[in-house]
């Protein structure tokens, strides 16, 4: 065998196993439910792949950082107590999330391709229904194909 086309079988299969965001990968929560950093667990509803995430899919993660919860509450009427009902998940909870975001390009039909900064989620109940009122940061356009335009709606920006 030739040595490039060994070279190039190694690249392709480089290409394809990190091509998406897998288990135990890292991920910053940007929408207001009070979580902050995420650690994905398991990836739902993935069709010949194994086990890994792409922007649009839905994901079972466990909260590893959240807003901390105002511990000096004087009573009912204080401003503290609409703090905690904005913080909707703990450290440790476990959620149901979407990738909005990764660190490795997705190509796109028109033949470019984007990549982002970071990885990043938005969190979900049990219903699918975003839990957060409120997305801080940039989103990817595939998501509207994959059928999450409400959290394209919420978004600051749409990339």
């Amino acid at each position: 065998m030739h040595p490039k086309h060994s070279i190039d079988r190694f690249h392709d299969l480089h290409h394809f196993r990190f091509n998406m965001l897998g288990l135990k990968a890292r991920m910053l929560i940007i929408d207001n439910s009070g979580g902050l950093i995420a650690e994905c667990i398991n990836v739902l509803k993935f069709k010949g792949r194994q086990g890994h995430a792409r922007i649009g899919d839905e994901i079972v993660c466990v909260i590893k950082r959240a807003r901390p919860i105002p511990q000096n509450s004087s009573g009912p009427s204080s401003s503290s107590s609409n703090l905690l009902a904005s913080n909707k998940v703990r450290r440790g909870d476990i959620r149901r999330a979407v990738v909005v975001r990764t660190k490795k390009e997705t190509n796109r039909a028109d033949g470019r391709s984007i990549r982002f900064d970071d990885n990043a989620a938005v969190l979900l109940n049990n219903k699918r229904e975003l839990l957060g009122t409120k997305i801080n940061g940039v989103v990817a356009a595939e998501l509207r194909e994959k059928g999450w335009g409400r959290i394209m709606s919420l978004a600051s920006r749409v990339v």
